[in-house]
């Protein structure tokens, strides 16, 4: 008769084997990071593609991967979410939280909603939201990846990255809310992105975004900057062939939070005003 042990080892190796190969794919995808082709994705399984692409599919449908314009996979939003919310922030400071306390503390000053954003390659998405007091209609949840056109999350979050990054995500949303039987010209898309650029700079002067019923009638959002000090480092060598270590600090726009609410509580006569009372009380919480 088999021991008590050799009955607890059998059942510990048994499993579900599709299961198992769909969080391999998944892996596969963390993994590597950026996205990837279907046939990539078979060749590191080692599995033909057509296999493979029906565990993506199933990825796709509860949002663990997702598939791009081109054709590649990705990571999906629920993936991206739940790695946001487990992350501790810079150097185990647990920034996450004081964010959610800022922005429970923004909630209670202003009556607003108040959301949290973080960036990922694709794009900002809302990691946390505090509901107001006062019912608003916000149609933006945890989990939603924020336009960078027409919403001031995503304008702000398109102020502070790259143009290398920025630029290519801008103009493929340009593209897809044009006509799909007459899209964007080069030219066309050329004086779009000059005004763009535009917006850009007039953001960055005044450190924060504002958009005014852009997504919902009625409704305002003015959105600040969360720079985290990020430490790189870099090394002199002396006459003396002594080496110096020194370390400079270099901004890195990780998160930001927006703010929501009517255009009685959030009047863009008073954006200034407002943003500065956001940004007090982030920088209570050292957010900011």
């Amino acid at each position: 008769m088999p021991s008590d042990n050799a009955l607890t080892s059998n059942k510990n190796q048994s499993g579900v084997q599709s299961l198992e190969i769909g969080l391999s794919i998944l892996d596969v995808l963390i993994g590597h990071n950026e996205p990837m082709m279907l046939k990539d994705i078979a060749q590191a399984m080692q599995m033909h593609p057509a296999k493979s692409h029906r565990y993506l599919v199933s990825l796709i449908r509860k949002g663990y991967a997702s598939q791009l314009s081109d054709g590649r996979y990705s990571l999906g939003e629920r993936v991206k979410t739940l790695a946001a919310l487990g992350h501790t922030g810079l150097n185990q400071n647990n920034i996450l939280e004081r964010l959610t306390t800022a922005a429970n503390a923004i909630k209670d000053t202003l009556n607003c909603g108040v959301q949290i954003a973080k960036w990922f390659s694709e794009g900002p998405i809302i990691i946390q939201s505090v509901e107001p007091d006062s019912p608003i209609s916000i149609i933006t949840r945890i989990g939603s990846r924020m336009p960078l056109t027409t919403s001031a999350t995503g304008q702000l979050f398109a102020s502070y990255q790259p143009d290398a990054v920025i630029k290519p995500l801008v103009i493929a949303e340009w593209q897809s809310k044009s006509d799909s039987a007459k899209p964007l010209s080069s030219a066309e898309a050329s004086d779009k992105w000059q005004y763009f650029t535009q917006l850009q700079a007039d953001i960055r002067a005044q450190g924060y975004a504002t958009v005014t019923g852009d997504m919902l009638m009625g409704i305002n959002a003015i959105t600040i900057p969360i720079l985290l000090p990020k430490l790189t480092h870099a090394t002199e060598v002396t006459k003396s062939v002594i080496l110096k270590e020194t370390f400079a600090k270099e901004s890195l726009l990780e998160y930001a939070i927006t703010v929501i609410g009517t255009s009685e509580q959030l009047p863009m006569s008073k954006q200034h005003e407002v943003a500065d009372k956001i940004r007090a009380i982030a920088q209570r919480y050292q957010v900011a």
